[in-house]
């Protein structure tokens, strides 16, 4: 058993959640730009991923908690009109697609999408993320 000296930081304990969109993003090599409440900053050009047949969306201005958008390979086989949940933990958004969408971005063609406005999960800064798949 470790004990801690009361000037010595505890480290960090991360959550199920946290690291599965941690875990998601870093194992699929998604890129992500990282920002603060909502804030825009200057990411690098949108890229995604195609993972095991799932293709995983570029969400700029992100948080540092971040939202991952991911269409799975029955999605995108299926080519029907679909809503992805992108919620981080701390507050949702949606990205909605149309079946022409899908069907693009199965031809990895790149499409972007904005998501639903919402607030944080204190009820400040209504904002939205664009979403890139291709």
């Amino acid at each position: 058993m470790r004990t801690w000296q009361a000037e010595q930081m505890r480290p960090k304990r991360v959550g199920r959640r946290e690291f599965s969109f941690t875990a998601l993003a870093l194992l699929g090599s998604a890129s992500i730009a990282i920002g603060c409440g909502g804030a825009m900053n200057n990411p690098t050009s949108p890229t995604t991923t195609q993972s095991q047949g799932q293709n995983i969306g570029f969400v700029t201005a992100n948080h540092p908690m971040p939202h991952v958008a991911v269409i799975s390979a029955e999605q995108l086989s299926a080519g029907n009109a679909i809503v992805l949940d992108i919620s981080n933990g701390l507050h949702s958004h949606t990205v909605t697609l149309t079946g022409a969408q899908v069907t693009q971005i199965a031809a990895r063609a790149s499409v972007s999408v904005d998501s639903s406005t919402n607030t944080h999960s204190n009820g400040a800064e209504p904002h939205a993320h664009t979403v890139t798949f291709n």
